[in-house]
């Protein structure tokens, strides 16, 4: 047990010191990075869902495409208007469902199903962070970087889980979703929420380009659909009759278990600010 918790610790202060690391550390870092979490998460969908024995979803391509569609977010953040980088991406998607009707697969839906929810619930969302991530520069049509969006993000996403677990062991009685999770509490997901209000105000004061009360709406629109995000990651992996979506982070599972809040979180920023008309 005290083995296992110095594991859990251990890894999970790299991972958090790699991921703020590269998100500050400036574009080139930041793009690396999520390349690969965007590679190695598809990856791992995509051997849980072919395990079943039901699907064969075409994992190589579909990595590709989400890698390539990573990228063209990037490019287009990098050089806004240069919308065209984005159609070797549409061949890509085309070629997932041509290819079907040559394989002679069992179920060439699912196959195709799961190959669309991989581009879709994962490729577009760590997409979306390089909407975050760059912002008009001036009237010239200019962008830069700034990695301060993106990674509050994660900063109210690890805000609220550890204010929703401690709070919910000291008073949580009444359970959030028992049928898909029946460890999470209403208390819990109350005193997360709250503490990661603090956060938002810790934020506003320090990078005031968005009002104290913009900060605080962005940190409950990720702590609502963050928690969505992880009750959605619960219902995939009770599914599929798995405890952890994979190994690669010692103690602490799969790179979806890793990042099963931020995949809903950050379409749902990005919603949100734009409807502020940032």
């Amino acid at each position: 047990m005290k083995n296992n918790f110095i594991q859990r610790a251990i890894t999970g202060l790299l991972f958090v010191a790699v991921l703020i690391g590269c998100m500050v550390g400036g574009p080139v870092p930041f793009t690396l990075l999520f390349t690969v979490i965007t590679a190695l998460t598809i990856q791992e969908f995509g051997a849980l869902v072919n395990r079943t024995g039901n699907v064969q979803m075409n994992l190589p391509i579909s990595i590709l495409a989400g890698v390539f569609l990573f990228l063209c977010f990037g490019y287009i953040g990098v050089a806004p208007g240069n919308n065209g980088v984005f159609i070797p991406y549409l061949g890509l998607l085309l070629y997932l469902f041509i290819s079907e009707l040559y394989k002679k697969r069992k179920d060439p839906i699912q196959n195709w199903a799961y190959a669309m929810m991989s581009q879709l619930y994962i490729a577009l969302a760590f997409s979306l962070l390089n909407v975050l991530a760059y912002h008009s520069a001036g009237t010239d049509g200019s962008t830069e970087y700034n990695p301060v969006l993106p990674l509050s993000i994660f900063i109210f996403t690890w805000v609220n889980d550890t204010g929703a677990y401690c709070t919910g062991m000291l008073f949580g009685r009444h359970r959030l979703f028992e049928r898909i999770s029946p460890k999470k509490s209403w208390e819990g997901s109350i005193g997360g929420a709250a503490f990661s209000l603090i956060a938002a105000t810790v934020l506003a004061h320090f990078f005031p380009f968005l009002p104290l009360l913009h900060w605080m709406g962005l940190a409950l629109t990720v702590v609502v659909f963050g928690t969505w995000g992880d009750l959605t990651e619960s219902l995939l992996k009770r599914t599929l009759g798995i405890k952890d979506s994979g190994n690669i982070l010692p103690g602490h599972g799969g790179m979806l278990d890793r990042f099963d809040s931020t995949l809903m979180a950050v379409p749902a920023a990005v919603i949100y600010l734009y409807a502020l008309s940032w």
